[in-house]
């Protein structure tokens, strides 16, 4: 078991170091509706903020303003070479999230993980970097982070309802009637093509993951085919929950990544989580 967790360890941040990777992550500058969310109502101006597996610093700028001190850290080397290009004038470090030694007890305000990286944590590393986390953190002090669900077999296949509109308004004129005729009609088409392009996406999902105990007890690993393979812990929220209050963690909110959508139990991809630390 050791030799599997230290070899996945390895090839993650193989993967995570090849150029192709880097640049991608380098080139990403937004924030999901989740994590603006939860960063302005957990996240108080003028905190002391870690920004664990800051990869190619996409949430950089937004926390760094509103840090009166931040560092982001990352394993992958050619990450953190990527962020120090982009933001010369910040704190970036190369490190292990399991090993937050470097840091002072209860030095930060908020800690923050996202992209679901906790998820390339092997069991005892996650544990670990859980344990620091609880040190650092200042009480009352902010953990936010993303992980993926096991249980998200369906892959939902929105549409446009505002571009329905339009095109039906373009080919009925003035007509009231014709437009609901058209509108009904364009609805009920883009619907039956939505649902069997869903269908389709999700078989590969339900082949894979109905047949593993992952799936059945709500925690596992898996190997992610994203960048080539990522062996990818996976946990549904109350598996979540129960690990960190171990940790005396007090949950706080839990979000789909569908927000502002509500989170369904087979099709929401990952969850959005805040602790915040006792006392």
């Amino acid at each position: 078991m050791h030799s599997m967790a230290g070899h996945s360890v390895e090839n993650n941040l193989q993967v995570y170091s090849a150029p192709p990777v880097v640049s991608y992550y380098a080139s990403l500058d937004y924030l999901t509706p989740c994590e603006r969310l939860l960063f302005d109502g957990y996240i108080k101006s003028g905190s002391s903020i870690l920004d664990l597996g800051v990869g190619g610093g996409r949430t950089t700028a937004y926390l760094a303003g509103r840090a009166s001190h931040y560092v982001g850290l990352d394993y992958a080397a050619a990450m953190i070479k990527a962020c120090q290009t982009k933001f010369p004038h910040l704190d970036f470090r190369v490190a292990d999230a399991a090993d937050l030694s470097a840091f002072r007890d209860e030095s930060f305000d908020a800690v923050v993980f996202s992209f679901n990286g906790i998820d390339m944590l092997p069991n005892a590393a996650r544990r670990a970097c859980l344990e620091h986390i609880y040190r650092v953190l200042r009480p009352g002090g902010a953990l936010i982070f993303s992980s993926h669900n096991p249980r998200a077999i369906l892959v939902r296949r929105d549409w446009n309802r505002g571009r329905l509109q339009r095109m039906a308004r373009r080919f009925s004129g003035r007509s009231a009637p014709l437009y609901l005729l058209l509108f009904a009609g364009l609805t009920s088409l883009r619907f039956t093509l939505a649902a069997g392009q869903s269908a389709w996406s999700s078989l590969p999902r339900f082949f894979k993951r109905i047949p593993s105990q992952m799936f059945w007890r709500g925690e596992g690993n898996l190997a992610d085919t994203a960048h080539g393979g990522l062996l990818t812990h996976y946990w549904i929220p109350e598996r979540a929950i129960d690990e960190l209050t171990g940790f005396h963690f007090r949950i706080e909110r839990v979000l789909g990544n569908d927000y502002p959508h509500p989170a369904r139990e087979y099709a929401t991809d990952w969850y959005y989580y805040v602790f915040a630390k006792r006392g």
